[in-house]
């Protein structure tokens, strides 16, 4: 398929998952945040910091309302 969006972090990126709606993609990263985008658009809508380390994997619950 085609590249529609190149979604950056300051660091590299570990972990990244479709919520369950498939209209958020969440990325976790070595710069200690995970990062909500929007999939039609690709634009940053939210970010979770203060993790005191590199975000090794990130996930949503089934029911799309809690990231873990």
């Amino acid at each position: 398929g085609d590249c529609l969006h190149t979604l950056t972090h300051k660091d590299n990126v570990r972990s990244v998952c479709v919520t369950p709606d498939e209209r958020h993609i969440l990325s976790g990263a070595d710069d200690n945040c995970i990062h909500m985008w929007t999939v039609d658009k690709g634009e940053r809508v939210r970010t979770f910091s203060g993790h005191t380390s590199f975000v090794f994997s990130v996930c949503v619950t089934a029911d799309g309302k809690h990231v873990v």
